[in-house]
Protein backbone atom coordinates (compact mmCIF):
# COMPACT_ATOMS: atom_id res chain seq x y z
CA UNK A 1 0.00 0.00 0.00
CA UNK A 2 2.95 2.75 0.37
CA UNK A 3 4.76 1.88 -2.70
CA UNK A 4 1.11 2.37 -4.27
CA UNK A 5 0.49 5.82 -2.55
CA UNK A 6 4.47 6.48 -3.79
CA UNK A 7 3.20 5.84 -7.19
CA UNK A 8 0.12 8.20 -6.84
CA UNK A 9 2.10 11.13 -5.58
CA UNK A 10 4.87 10.85 -7.82
CA UNK A 11 2.28 11.19 -10.56
CA UNK A 12 0.98 14.20 -8.77
CA UNK A 13 4.16 15.50 -8.69
CA UNK A 14 4.07 15.40 -12.54
CA UNK A 15 1.08 17.51 -12.00
CA UNK A 16 2.63 20.20 -10.24
CA UNK A 17 5.63 20.77 -12.54
CA UNK A 18 3.04 21.18 -15.06
CA UNK A 19 0.86 24.07 -13.07
CA UNK A 20 4.15 25.71 -11.94
CA UNK A 21 4.85 26.14 -15.62
CA UNK A 22 1.61 27.90 -16.18
CA UNK A 23 2.59 29.98 -12.97
CA UNK A 24 -0.51 28.68 -11.09
CA UNK A 25 0.95 28.37 -7.17
CA UNK A 26 -2.14 27.40 -5.33
CA UNK A 27 -2.12 23.56 -6.20
CA UNK A 28 1.67 23.62 -6.08
CA UNK A 29 1.15 25.24 -2.21
CA UNK A 30 -1.31 22.17 -1.88
CA UNK A 31 1.29 19.18 -2.68
CA UNK A 32 3.91 20.26 -1.21
CA UNK A 33 2.06 20.39 1.97
CA UNK A 34 1.49 16.67 1.45
CA UNK A 35 2.99 14.10 4.05
CA UNK A 36 5.25 12.09 2.42
CA UNK A 37 5.45 8.14 3.30
CA UNK A 38 8.65 7.99 1.92
CA UNK A 39 10.32 10.85 4.26
CA UNK A 40 8.46 8.66 7.05
CA UNK A 41 10.26 6.16 6.41
CA UNK A 42 13.11 6.93 6.33
CA UNK A 43 13.19 8.86 9.71
CA UNK A 44 12.04 5.02 11.19
CA UNK A 45 8.58 6.57 11.96
CA UNK A 46 7.41 2.43 10.85
CA UNK A 47 9.42 1.44 13.49
CA UNK A 48 7.40 -0.43 16.57
CA UNK A 49 8.75 -2.62 19.48
CA UNK A 50 8.53 -6.58 19.92
CA UNK A 51 5.36 -7.95 19.47
CA UNK A 52 4.62 -9.17 23.07
CA UNK A 53 4.84 -5.86 24.08
CA UNK A 54 2.16 -4.71 21.59
CA UNK A 55 -1.08 -2.65 23.21
CA UNK A 56 -4.17 -4.16 22.06
CA UNK A 57 -5.22 -0.71 20.59
CA UNK A 58 -2.29 -0.57 18.89
CA UNK A 59 -3.33 -3.97 16.40
CA UNK A 60 -5.17 -1.96 14.21
CA UNK A 61 -1.71 -0.12 12.94
CA UNK A 62 0.64 -2.99 12.91
CA UNK A 63 1.42 -3.45 9.12
CA UNK A 64 3.22 -6.98 10.07
CA UNK A 65 6.08 -8.51 12.30
CA UNK A 66 9.16 -8.66 11.31
CA UNK A 67 11.75 -10.70 13.42
CA UNK A 68 9.58 -10.61 15.89
CA UNK A 69 9.38 -6.85 15.95
CA UNK A 70 6.33 -4.95 15.08
CA UNK A 71 5.95 -2.78 11.78
CA UNK A 72 3.84 0.00 11.67
CA UNK A 73 1.54 0.77 9.20
CA UNK A 74 2.45 4.12 7.72
CA UNK A 75 -0.81 4.43 5.69
CA UNK A 76 -2.68 4.50 8.94
CA UNK A 77 -0.33 6.82 10.59
CA UNK A 78 -0.46 9.19 7.75
CA UNK A 79 -4.17 10.41 8.48
CA UNK A 80 -3.27 10.50 12.48
CA UNK A 81 -0.81 12.87 11.66
CA UNK A 82 -2.35 14.98 8.71
CA UNK A 83 -5.66 15.21 11.76
CA UNK A 84 -3.62 16.49 14.61
CA UNK A 85 -1.99 19.26 11.89
CA UNK A 86 -5.38 20.32 11.21
CA UNK A 87 -6.09 20.65 14.54
CA UNK A 88 -2.97 22.64 15.51
CA UNK A 89 -3.47 24.37 12.38
CA UNK A 90 -6.85 26.11 13.83
CA UNK A 91 -5.27 26.97 17.08
CA UNK A 92 -2.19 28.61 15.40
CA UNK A 93 -4.38 30.53 13.29
CA UNK A 94 -6.03 31.46 16.36
CA UNK A 95 -3.15 32.50 18.93
CA UNK A 96 -3.67 29.51 21.25
CA UNK A 97 -0.92 28.30 23.50
CA UNK A 98 0.16 24.81 23.44
CA UNK A 99 2.20 22.61 25.91
CA UNK A 100 4.56 20.52 24.23
CA UNK A 101 5.66 17.56 26.56
CA UNK A 102 8.68 15.15 26.26
CA UNK A 103 10.93 13.99 29.09
CA UNK A 104 12.54 10.74 27.60
CA UNK A 105 16.27 11.56 25.92
CA UNK A 106 15.28 10.84 22.32
CA UNK A 107 12.74 13.77 22.59
CA UNK A 108 14.38 16.22 25.01
CA UNK A 109 16.78 18.60 22.41
CA UNK A 110 13.70 18.05 19.64
CA UNK A 111 10.79 19.67 21.77
CA UNK A 112 12.85 21.74 23.49
CA UNK A 113 13.95 23.23 20.10
CA UNK A 114 10.38 22.67 18.41
CA UNK A 115 8.58 24.94 21.32
CA UNK A 116 11.30 27.38 21.25
CA UNK A 117 10.87 27.90 17.32
CA UNK A 118 7.14 28.31 18.04
CA UNK A 119 7.26 30.19 21.02
CA UNK A 120 5.44 28.16 23.34
CA UNK A 121 6.25 26.35 26.54
CA UNK A 122 7.25 22.91 27.03
CA UNK A 123 8.08 19.99 29.98
CA UNK A 124 11.17 18.18 28.88
CA UNK A 125 12.99 17.48 32.03
CA UNK A 126 10.57 15.68 34.40
CA UNK A 127 6.72 15.76 34.49
CA UNK A 128 5.84 17.71 37.89
CA UNK A 129 2.56 16.87 39.44
CA UNK A 130 0.09 19.20 39.33
CA UNK A 131 1.31 21.42 36.34
CA UNK A 132 -2.25 21.21 34.95
CA UNK A 133 -4.26 20.14 37.74
CA UNK A 134 -2.61 22.53 40.09
CA UNK A 135 -1.48 25.24 38.10
CA UNK A 136 -1.74 27.98 40.96
CA UNK A 137 0.94 26.30 43.13
CA UNK A 138 3.10 25.89 39.75
CA UNK A 139 2.50 29.45 38.80
CA UNK A 140 3.90 30.64 41.92
CA UNK A 141 7.31 28.65 41.06
CA UNK A 142 7.48 30.15 37.69
CA UNK A 143 7.37 33.66 39.56
CA UNK A 144 9.95 32.84 41.59
CA UNK A 145 11.92 31.68 38.50
CA UNK A 146 11.18 35.00 36.92
CA UNK A 147 11.90 37.12 39.93
CA UNK A 148 15.18 35.38 40.88
CA UNK A 149 16.81 36.03 36.98
CA UNK A 150 15.03 39.59 37.06
CA UNK A 151 17.18 40.28 40.65
CA UNK A 152 20.27 38.31 39.47
CA UNK A 153 20.45 40.18 36.19
CA UNK A 154 19.76 44.08 38.20
CA UNK A 155 22.80 42.68 40.68
CA UNK A 156 20.15 42.73 43.63
CA UNK A 157 21.73 39.87 44.43
CA UNK A 158 25.20 41.12 45.19
CA UNK A 159 23.77 42.42 48.92
CA UNK A 160 23.97 39.08 50.08
CA UNK A 161 26.53 37.07 51.43
CA UNK A 162 28.53 34.82 49.03
CA UNK A 163 27.33 31.29 50.75
CA UNK A 164 23.67 32.93 50.34
CA UNK A 165 24.50 33.68 46.50
CA UNK A 166 25.34 30.21 45.69
CA UNK A 167 22.05 28.65 47.59
CA UNK A 168 20.00 30.96 45.31
CA UNK A 169 22.04 30.31 42.50
CA UNK A 170 21.27 26.33 42.96
CA UNK A 171 17.71 27.12 43.58
CA UNK A 172 17.39 29.04 40.30
CA UNK A 173 19.49 26.68 38.42
CA UNK A 174 16.92 23.79 39.99
CA UNK A 175 14.21 26.03 38.93
CA UNK A 176 14.99 26.58 35.88
CA UNK A 177 15.51 22.77 35.44
CA UNK A 178 12.03 22.16 35.87
CA UNK A 179 9.86 25.15 34.95
CA UNK A 180 12.51 27.11 32.69
CA UNK A 181 9.73 26.03 29.66
CA UNK A 182 7.09 27.40 31.14
CA UNK A 183 8.38 30.93 32.05
CA UNK A 184 5.86 33.20 30.40
CA UNK A 185 2.66 31.15 31.01
CA UNK A 186 -0.14 32.50 32.56
CA UNK A 187 -2.65 30.20 32.28
CA UNK A 188 -3.51 26.50 31.02
CA UNK A 189 -3.08 25.87 27.59
CA UNK A 190 -5.08 24.72 24.77
CA UNK A 191 -3.93 21.57 23.92
CA UNK A 192 -0.97 19.72 25.22
CA UNK A 193 1.48 17.78 22.36
CA UNK A 194 2.73 14.30 24.18
CA UNK A 195 5.59 12.12 23.30
CA UNK A 196 5.06 8.73 24.54
CA UNK A 197 1.59 8.45 25.65
CA UNK A 198 2.65 5.71 27.99
CA UNK A 199 5.57 7.18 29.88
CA UNK A 200 3.56 10.32 30.27
CA UNK A 201 0.46 9.15 31.95
CA UNK A 202 0.13 11.61 34.42
CA UNK A 203 0.36 14.40 31.56
CA UNK A 204 -1.98 12.88 29.75
CA UNK A 205 -4.57 11.83 33.18
CA UNK A 206 -3.93 15.66 34.15
CA UNK A 207 -4.93 17.04 30.52
CA UNK A 208 -8.16 15.39 30.35
CA UNK A 209 -9.57 16.24 33.93
CA UNK A 210 -8.85 19.61 32.75
CA UNK A 211 -10.37 18.87 29.56
CA UNK A 212 -7.55 20.02 27.69
CA UNK A 213 -7.37 18.18 24.02
CA UNK A 214 -4.47 15.79 23.42
CA UNK A 215 -1.97 14.74 20.92
CA UNK A 216 0.07 12.00 21.61
CA UNK A 217 2.96 10.11 19.99
CA UNK A 218 2.84 6.59 20.97
CA UNK A 219 4.64 3.58 19.99
CA UNK A 220 3.48 0.32 19.95
CA UNK A 221 3.27 -0.21 23.34
CA UNK A 222 1.09 2.79 24.15
CA UNK A 223 -2.69 2.58 24.12
CA UNK A 224 -4.75 4.92 21.80
CA UNK A 225 -7.68 5.26 24.03
CA UNK A 226 -8.56 8.84 26.13
CA UNK A 227 -6.61 10.76 23.28
CA UNK A 228 -8.07 13.30 20.84
CA UNK A 229 -5.87 12.53 18.38
CA UNK A 230 -3.21 9.44 18.92
CA UNK A 231 -0.39 9.03 16.81
CA UNK A 232 1.05 5.86 16.37
CA UNK A 233 4.34 6.27 15.48
CA UNK A 234 7.90 5.42 16.82
CA UNK A 235 8.57 7.51 19.94
CA UNK A 236 11.94 5.83 20.85
CA UNK A 237 14.15 7.33 17.55
CA UNK A 238 15.36 11.42 17.86
CA UNK A 239 14.48 11.49 14.12
CA UNK A 240 11.14 9.54 14.35
CA UNK A 241 10.08 12.59 16.37
CA UNK A 242 11.69 15.09 14.95
CA UNK A 243 9.77 14.48 11.44
CA UNK A 244 7.05 13.97 13.17
CA UNK A 245 6.92 17.44 14.97
CA UNK A 246 8.48 19.14 11.89
CA UNK A 247 5.11 18.40 10.13
CA UNK A 248 3.20 19.49 13.35
CA UNK A 249 5.02 22.68 13.90
CA UNK A 250 4.86 23.68 10.16
CA UNK A 251 1.06 23.49 10.64
CA UNK A 252 1.01 25.37 13.83
CA UNK A 253 2.68 28.37 11.88
CA UNK A 254 0.54 28.48 9.04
Amino acid sequence: MVYLRLVKWTKLFRKVRLVHSKRNTSLVQIVMKTINSKDLMEAGVHYGYSRTRRHPTATPFIYGTKDKVDIIDIDKTIPQIEAAANFLKGLGASGKTVLFVGVKPESRAVVQEIASLLHQPSVSERWIGGILTNFGEIKRRINKLEDMREKMASGELQKFTKKEQLLMAREQERLTKYFGGLVGVTKLPDAVVVIDSKKEHIAIAEARKSNIPVIAIGNTDCSTRGIDYPIVANDGSASSIAAILGILKDAFQQ
